[in-house]
Order: structure tokens, then sequence, then C-alpha cells
């Protein structure tokens, strides 16, 4: 039996924006985040979803807030949908985390996926170890609901490794998709796998569909 996953990047916050890398430190979305939120939602509203869940950072729980609050639904939240923690790297623009720690980044950029960064307020993950928790995490909510259809809510790493593990693409190579904030990408779960069915819709977040939300 599958699950139908409609897997969401949050809205945009102000360190999206300025390229500041947010991690698990708990940014809120920006004004531009919550008109993205509402559209997402108003285009979400003849879906039929069971549940929506959400990391529990607070950019996508205000992100699934708007999605639910279309549907009766309460937002479940869970840990083990948040972003990758990249320890001292959080809270540092891309530019300084380069010009500070240029082995560390050097690593990062080329991929290598059980490099760690240098620990901050917290321990840093290496990517693999951030990839099974994520999809630990997605195979834990599909399979509450077998053969419903439920919204997940999460983040740019999140949403990069489920696409990985749907096309079967390596973790060491590089990224050649995007990944849009409030872009609605769509999965079925069966059998312990995911299968992509659509990436990267972003058709409500159009100017005219968002002017019409004042």
């Amino acid at each position: 039996m599958s699950t139908t996953i409609l897997l969401i990047r949050h809205g945009e916050t102000t360190w999206n924006a300025a390229r500041r890398l947010q991690g698990h430190i708990d940014i809120p979305l920006n004004e531009e985040g919550g008109r993205q939120a509402e559209a997402l939602a108003e285009a979400l509203d003849g879906a039929t979803l069971a549940a929506v869940v959400a990391s529990d950072l607070q950019r996508a729980r205000q992100t699934a807030a708007a999605v639910a609050a279309r549907h009766g639904l309460t937002v479940q939240s869970d840990p083990l949908l948040r972003e990758r923690c990249y320890g001292a790297f959080e809270g540092m623009l891309y530019a300084e985390i380069e010009a500070r720690y240029p082995r560390e980044y050097a690593q990062w950029q080329a991929r290598d996926i059980d490099a760690l960064m240098p620990s901050g307020e917290r321990a840093a993950e290496s990517f693999r170890q951030f990839y099974q928790r994520s999809l630990d995490g997605i195979a834990r909510w599909a399979a509450r609901y077998p053969g419903q259809s439920i919204a997940i809510v999460a983040h740019g790493g999140v949403l990069e490794c489920a696409y990985r593990a749907a096309v079967g693409m390596s973790l060491d190579s590089p990224r050649d998709f995007q990944v849009k904030n409030a872009s609605v990408n769509r999965f079925a779960w069966r059998a312990g796998a995911l299968t992509l069915t659509q990436w990267g819709d972003i058709e409500h977040l159009s100017a005219p569909a968002i002017d019409e939300l004042g």
C-alpha cells in the first residue's frame, strides 16, 4: 500500500535571503515567507490530507500551520525532520565560512559525505548521518498513514536527501537540482522506498497568485 507524500520546503526567512546558514538555529519566516505559506495553503486547499507534519523548527512549523488550518488539522512536529546541523558554521554567511574555515569549507563543497564541521553550540552532522536521519523521519510518518496522503514541511537539506533516495543519486555527486522555498515535491512511499512523482512545483508562487492574497 502506497503513501502519498507532499514534501514541502518552508517559506523564506531573512537568513535565506542573505545566504546565512541556518541549520538548527530557529529562525522565523520573513514577510515574504509568510506570503509564500499562504499561497501554498491556498494551492493545497483541495488536497485530501490525513496529516500535516513539520520539523520542530519554527520556519517549518509556521509554513505547515498555514496548510493545516485549511484542513482542520493540527501540525505534528518531529525533530528528525530538522535541517542538517552545521556546528560552528551556523549563523555565518557562506563567504564568512569560506574565509574562516577554508579547509572544512572545501570539504563541504567537495561533498565529503563523512566530513564533520567544527562543533559550535551544537555538534555538527556529517551528510551521511543527516541523510539517514532525514529518511528515518520521512519513513516514520509514511508508515503511520498507509494508503493516505500527508504533507511534510521540512528543509532544503531534507528535500535533497529525499530526492537522492528516490532517484538513486549517490550522496557524493554534485547537486544538479534546485530546492526552492515553499515548493511542493510529490513522492510515493511503498515497501520501504521513495519514488519521485513531481519535483519543484512553485506555480502557486507566481506573482499574480501571491498578489491576490493581498
